[in-house]
């Protein structure tokens, strides 16, 4: 087969093209409805699931500048903010943009995700159909993707909107790539950056991305070493559309250096945001050791649920030094032997570039530096898993091929495997249809877990079931002494309770123990709230300052200063604050605060209208008046 720099051509593969399929152009259209249909269906459901418990309310439900909608101070904020240890701006800007569309209908922002995966999805297929000429182990590749129960939490979870969104650029980037290599320009190079540069500003997690395309430069690009092999015999029969000219190594990656310089910058950002939201470990309490000993074993569990799905979960608590030592020397020999089998592969290069597309983009996310409480996670296989459904799909294909099976029987084992993701899909999609099931399952299967713990007492509390909630905080400081979420949540039993030097306690041990801002800021807002009842002003003054340097929109911190300022016959600083917390979090009690200061100060037209807004958005003015009235007398 002849090759023609700089020049592309369409080949159809032969033995593809039969029935309904006959014509390329409407087998592929057809495909992608199937793609699309398959995707909608299977997701249908979480357009009837809530937001849940976890970092939805950080990035949607309780955030201001995320629910202003699409305006020039979101923007800025959103790429001027570090906000959740992170910096994607184009994150932001889409939970904006839902905002603005659906407000906080959870339905409308869950079928975005969804829209997101499938689109992913379809250009998946497309890309690996243009780059290798094969049809259907293409669209293989991307029905185990769109159908793959590991990546329900990336899809189901609003707020890991940034995996879809980021995969998306990551494709479009790499298919601009393939254009640039076709006929290699400035302008087409610089497309390829920007839509980098787009998915890094959504989830750094493409950071690898000047790394694959070096694999890509390999197969199925074939720009590397041309000389090396003739078309494997996994492709004897299918010549790619796209056929770019080779080049020398040297020029492959002095070409990257300016997408290497992406990710670097990226990485100097991301570490930045995330050490000052405090989600960067120690290696105090981690050593490198346990690291590494974590990141072998989670390869080798990444690569197990990829063809055993189950069970899966939220979060998978980091083992420490737990892990036995037999387990992390079979992972680890595990990796060598795959690593080496690709290697020695070298007519199969599908092979090697599957496994390290596996193996390197995994590696931001793998625990080498740690961040969070997690041991591993089913998003961070969104993008990884790729390469390993491309080991498989072209494998499987090239034995068929040497041993005569027909493309009719071979579809059937394809499509019982398919069916059988697609159901226990279905079975995980269902433990997101609520907060307490979510993290039910999450203890069932991964116990013992403090986050489970904290977020299902929390999901109870939402319900009003707080007796129900406090075992699960207790279990979580049990578990671990230094959680900060279960000692806020016990400290604000205490304080409810009336045991005010208790709650007082575990308040400042919250605030010692966590660099959360959120955290601290609800730990100083709660505290001052203790002293205020606990008669002491100026310690309640100082707590509720602390809360707002920390967390400017803290609305509880407003409505306590608000309170000391009221008592201290400042009515226009207490109006003022009530307003400002208003702004925030509109309630039917922050109304009435609001009124009782503007009347007190002298501005009863004012006073009316607050009062007025109170009755509008008020579910039991007489409760709500009872509860202000407490909050003056005390």
């Amino acid at each position: 087969m002849s090759s023609i720099a700089g020049k592309t051509r369409s080949i159809e593969p032969a033995g593809e093209s039969t029935g309904l399929f006959a014509s390329p152009g409407k087998r592929s259209v057809i495909l992608c409805l199937l793609l699309v249909t398959a995707t909608l269906v299977l997701y249908n459901p979480v357009i009837r699931h809530p937001f849940v418990n976890f970092d939805d309310d950080r990035y949607i439900v309780n955030n201001p500048h995320v629910q202003a909608g699409l305006s020039w101070h979101t923007i800025a904020w959103a790429f001027t903010s570090t906000e959740q240890a992170n910096w994607h701006p184009l994150t932001w800007l889409s939970h904006a943009l839902d905002c603005q569309l659906f407000h906080l209908n959870p339905a409308g922002h869950h079928y975005t995700n969804v829209l997101l995966h499938a689109v992913n999805a379809v250009f998946l297929f497309l890309l690996l159909q243009w780059t290798t000429g094969s049809t259907w182990r293409s669209m293989m590749v991307a029905a185990l993707f769109a159908l793959h129960p590991i990546n329900v939490e990336s899809v189901a979870w609003i707020s890991e909107r940034k995996n879809v969104l980021s995969m998306l650029f990551f494709l479009l980037a790499l298919w601009s790539y393939g254009w640039y290599a076709g006929k290699p320009g400035v302008g087409r190079y610089l497309t390829v950056g920007l839509l980098f540069a787009c998915g890094l500003m959504a989830k750094p997690m493409v950071i690898t991305f000047p790394f694959v395309l070096l694999l890509w430069d390999y197969w199925p690009l074939r720009r590397m070493f041309p000389e090396h092999d003739a078309i494997s015999s996994a492709s004897a029969n299918q010549a790619p559309a796209l056929q770019p000219a080779p080049q020398s190594l040297f020029w492959l990656v002095l070409e990257k250096l300016p997408l290497l310089a992406l990710s670097a910058g990226s990485a100097l950002i991301t570490m930045k945001a995330q050490r000052e939201g405090g989600a960067v470990r120690s290696i105090m309490e981690y050593s490198f050791s346990v690291r590494l000993a974590n990141a072998a074993v989670s390869y080798a569990s990444y690569v197990g649920k990829a063809f055993w799905p189950w069970p899966l979960a939220p979060l998978y608590p980091h083992p420490g030094d737990s892990l036995p030592k037999w387990q992390i020397a079979a992972a680890a020999l595990f990796l060598f032997v795959v690593t080496a089998w690709v290697v020695a592969a070298r007519r199969q290069r599908y092979l090697a570039v599957g496994w390290f597309w596996f193996l390197g983009t995994l590696v931001p996310m793998i625990g080498l530096v740690q961040v969070g409480a997690a041991a591993m996670a089913d998003r961070y296989a969104y993008l990884p898993y790729v390469g390993l459904f491309a080991m498989v799909c072209w494998g499987v294909a090239e034995w068929a091929e040497k041993k005569h099976v027909s493309a009719r029987w071979l579809a059937i084992p394809s499509f019982a495997a398919l069916l059988a993701l697609a159901v226990v899909t279905q079975r995980q999609l269902h433990y997101w249809s609520d907060n307490v099931t979510l993290w039910s399952h999450a203890l069932q299967v991964t116990k013992p877990n403090f986050v489970a713990e904290d977020n299902l007492g929390g999901a109870l509390i939402l319900l009003g079931k707080f007796d129900e909630a406090m075992p699960h905080f207790e279990a979580a400081v049990q578990i671990n002494p230094w959680d900060p979420v279960g000692n806020l949540n016990l400290a604000t039993h205490e304080q409810q309770a009336g045991n005010l030097s208790q709650a007082v306690e575990l308040y400042l041990k919250v605030v010692r123990m966590t660099p959360d801002a959120t955290l601290r800021a609800n730990a100083f807002s709660n505290l001052g709230a203790a002293y205020r009842s606990l008669g002491d002003p100026r310690r309640a003054e100082a707590s509720y300052e602390a809360a707002l340097r920390l967390a400017p929109s803290n609305a509880h911190a407003c409505i306590g200063l608000g309170l000391l300022a009221l008592k201290a016959g400042d009515y226009s600083s207490a109006a003022s604050l009530f307003s400002r917390a208003m702004a925030v979090q509109p309630t039917d009690v922050g109304y009435l605060l609001l009124a009782q200061a503007l009347r007190q100060g002298g501005r009863p037209s004012e006073a009316q209208a607050a009062y007025q807004q109170a009755q509008r958005i008020s579910p039991d003015l007489s409760e709500a008046q009872k509860a202000a009235d407490r909050m003056l007398g005390e």
